[in-house]
Parts: structure tokens; C-alpha cells; sequence
């Protein structure tokens, strides 16, 4: 890979001061940054470039951290559009006759089209959450892996899992559900495959029973167990409906936080989608045990579950990323417009100072870095990955604001100019460059027609 070396651009590095640059310079080496910094690079610095660097001017833009994305079902880019007026027991119940039908080559169109619309939203870093694995589709989270490899994201696919079916007195059919030995089997099989633990590495695999209703005491328990052994870390849904919380007290005598660290699910290697239903009790145990949170306003919003407590676990000292969910609940599919949304939540939920564009900004980037467990992401800064996102603030809809991350955070969503993973061009001039996205709508589009005929 060339060097790359980017000035003039307002940079906002995300570091843990904060530190921002009116205008500034970035120099992209080896996959890795090699300088930050104020104002224009050096004599110095320049005379020690590569010949062949790629230099961009870039006065008027803004580059910041790529976005992580704390949690996704890829597969349900194939089903968007269903039970759009409902909440989510009533949606998951007409969803799941259809998703029974899944093979491996609906999942991987899905997830590359899923991935493709990540990356043209800014999105450098994602994880899935795979957990509904019908005995005869095939290895669907390797096609997760494959798709993810097609686009050149960094991924961290989890294998989840469901054990509880509706004849055990659990949510989904029983045609979806697995033992708890074939799942422990399953993940450790995923881990040997895929994980790497290595610095900069491209794939990381997790352990994610699907959530309190879907899921076995035992089961969570288990892959407790086995995710210790393996050194993975550990995701689920949480406290994300009054449904949930009901289900919960009825079944466990307990709310939903309190099931879970009674079954050793909390920890600082464990990160929850949603919490959007948490007392001060909860909350205040989720920051005592360095649990993490995935926030998904928009998902939410679309199901009518609540409106997260942001504030409080970010007070708290929570560690808190920001998350799509699956495109059949938030059928947008992009991360970058989530900052907006988690700004307007949480100022609804709280007033005007509840939220900064810059705190929505951090949960996007070091937020959800931490989340996933990864230090080498989520901040420019010289040694960590290059993995950024250069912003066009020039237009119509940018161009008065004087605050650049203001401009992102608050503005019309402005344009990608460039994205950049482990230093490589994934998208540039709001083009995927390392796939066909015509050939992703292509593709999708089949799966879908593929799984409407097996209802």
C-alpha cells in the first residue's frame, strides 16, 4: 500500500483529551498512522516520505476516527420492511418464520449489501450478531466472515445462539433452536476458524446467546464458561422492552440486569445491545462490573421500545458504543446518522445539555472501540490502525457551520470522501472501491426473492 499523507483538513483525533485540529495533517504508513498533528507537516516529516506517497488536500473536510459499529444482524438486510408498525415480541414472531428459511448464500448477500451500506456511512469496525442458525443453512457465520473480507471491514462476527424454543416457553419456533452442546461446539469451531487475538487483526469472533427469552440458564452459563477459556469476549440483548422486563420477573423473579450477573453475564469483557430499561440499580451495576453498552436509538425509535438512559451510563462511567441493529428494525442500515439520533434521544429524554455532538461522536468511534474490546482502534493516534473517515464539508449543507464535528454530528449527512481500513481505500468519492454495489443489490435482491418463496 502507498503512503498516504492528508492536510488542511479539520481533524478530530478522539484521543482520550480530546484533541482537535482546525487544520492538520495525517500521515497514513504501513496500515498504521505515523503522525498527527497541527497545521502543516514538517520539512522534517516530509523529507522522510516514501517516494510514491498520495497527498490529498483536503482544506474544508473533516477526518475523524472510522465508526464502530457495536451491533448488527447482517442477515436481515434480505427481510427490511415487515411488521413496521409493531413492537418487538409481535415483530420477532412474524419475523422468524422467514428467517427459518436462511441458507449460507442468503447471509452472505445480505451481510455484504449490510456492510456495503456500513462502509458508505462511515463505518471502519463492525460486529454481527448472529444467532438464528436453521440445521439445514449451512456455515452462515462464515459466510458473515467472507462478505465482511469482500467489503474490507474489520469484523467481529459472534456466533450466537438460541436454545429456548416456543415449546420450552420461549420466544422462537423450534425449527431455530440448538442444544447447548451443538452451540458450545459450534463457537468453538467458529474461534478455531476465524478468531484471530493478534494486534490489527481483521477478524475477531464472539460468544452471543440471542437474549433472557430466547435463551437457557444453562446455555448462558455454558458459554460463560467457554468464553473465559477461549478468551473471547461475550455479547447479548438486554433490558430492551417492558416485554423483556415482564418475561423476566415472571420467569426469574428477577429484572433483566440482575438475571444476568446472577448468571455471571455481566463483566468487562461483556457488551449489551440496547438497556434501554434499567433503574438507577441497574445502571449503577452495570458500571461496577465494566459491562458495556451497545446504544441503538434508531432500532428503538422504530419498535417503540424507549428511549435509552445515555447520559446516566455515560456518568456512570459506562462504556458506551453506538449501534445499527438489524435492518429489519432500523431499516436505515447506517451508522453515521445514529450520532444525530443519539443526540436528539437523549436531549428529548433529558434537555439540550443531555447530550453533545461530541460526546455522540466519541460512543461512534473510542465508545465503541472499547465495546469490542479493541485498543487499537477508535482514535488517531500515531501507532494505531489507520482506519479513518475523511468528510466533505464543503456543499450546501456543510459549508456555514463553523464547528466541523458540529457539522457531522448535527448537519445534513455529509459526503465520504474517503475511507480508509488497515490503511487500504474501501470507499472514496461516495464509491465503494473494493466491491460492486450494484452487484450487492444484484445479489440481495435474489436472497430475498429466495427466502419469500420458502415461507
Amino acid at each position: 500500500m502507498p503512503s498516504l499523507l492528508l492536510t488542511g483538513a479539520a481533524v478530530a483525533t478522539v484521543d482520550a483529551a480530546g484533541t482537535e485540529h482546525a487544520a492538520g495533517h495525517v500521515l497514513v504508513e504501513d496500515g498504521v498512522v505515523a503522525a498527527v498533528g497541527a497545521g502543516d507537516p514538517s520539512p522534517q516529516l516530509r523529507a522522510r516520505l516514501p517516494v510514491g506517497t498520495r497527498e490529498l488536500d483536503l482544506r474544508g473536510h473533516l477526518v475523524t476516527p472510522g465508526l464502530v459499529n457495536t451491533h448488527h444482524h447482517l442477515y436481515q438486510w434480505a427481510t427490511r420492511g415487515f411488521a413496521v408498525d409493531s413492537g418487538l415480541f409481535d415483530w420477532l414472531t412474524t419475523l422468524y418464520s422467514l428467517w427459518a428459511g436462511l441458507r449460507a448464500e442468503d447471509v452472505e448477500a445480505a451481510a455484504r449489501a449490510g456492510l456495503a451500506r456500513l462502509a458508505l456511512t462511515g463505518c471502519t469496525t463492525t460486529t454481527d450478531h448472529h444467532y438464528l442458525h436453521p440445521r439445514d443453512g449451512g456455515d452462515q457465520l462464515t459466510a458473515t466472515v467472507e462478505a465482511a473480507r469482500t467489503v474490507g471491514l474489520r469484523f467481529a462476527p459472534t456466533r450466537g445462539s438460541m436454545d429456548l424454543g416456543a415449546s420450552a416457553g420461549g420466544l422462537p419456533p423450534d425449527s431455530v433452536v440448538e442444544g447447548v452442546d451443538a452451540v458450545l461446539a459450534a463457537t468453538a469451531e467458529a474461534v478455531a476458524r476465524h478468531h484471530d487475538p493478534s494486534p490489527g487483526a481483521m477478524v475477531r469472533v464472539g460468544a452471543a446467546p440471542c437474549s433472557p427469552f430466547s435463551v437457557s440458564a444453562d446455555l448462558l452459563r455454558e458459554t460463560a464458561a467457554q468464553a473465559a477459556e477461549l478468551g473471547i469476549r461475550r455479547h447479548t440483548h438486554l433490558a430492551e422492552t417492558a416485554d423483556e422486563e415482564e418475561f423476566c420477573a415472571r420467569v426469574f423473579g428477577a429484572r433483566p440486569v440482575q438475571v444476568m450477573e446472577d448468571l455471571g453475564w455481566l463483566g468487562p469483557d461483556v457488551w449489551l445491545a440496547h438497556c434501554v430499561h434499567l433503574s438507577d440499580a441497574d445502571v449503577a451495576v452495570l458500571a461496577r462490573t465494566g459491562s458495556a453498552v451497545a446504544h441503538c436509538p434508531s432500532s428503538n425509535a422504530r419498535l417503540g421500545a424507549g428511549v435509552a438512559r445515555a447520559r446516566d451510563l455515560l456518568d456512570a462511567g459506562v462504556p458506551v458504543g453506538l449501534g445499527v441493529d438489524g435492518a429489519a428494525s432500523s431499516e436505515q442500515g447506517g451508522l453515521v446518522d445514529e450520532l444525530r439520533q443519539m443526540v436528539y434521544s437523549a436531549r428529548g429524554r433529558g434537555g439540550p445539555a443531555a447530550m453533545s455532538a461530541r460526546d455522540a461522536l466519541r460512543a461512534a468511534t473510542a465508545g465503541g472501540a472499547a465495546c469490542l474490546g479493541r485498543d487499537d482502534v477508535g482514535s488517531l493516534e500515531v501507532g494505531k490502525r489507520a482506519d479513518l473517515a475523511v468528510w466533505d464539508l464543503t456543499g450546501l449543507g456543510h459549508a456555514d457551520l463553523d464547528d466541523p464535528v458540529v457539522a457531522l454530528v448535527i448537519g445534513p449527512t455529509p459526503p465520504l470522501r474517503l475511507l480508509l481500513v488497515e490503511g487500504r481505500v474501501v470507499v472514496e468519492d461516495g464509491e465503494l472501491r473494493t466491491t460492486s454495489e450494484q452487484r450487492a443489490v444484484a445479489d440481495l435482491v435474489a436472497a430475498r426473492r429466495r427466502l419469500l418463496a420458502r415461507r
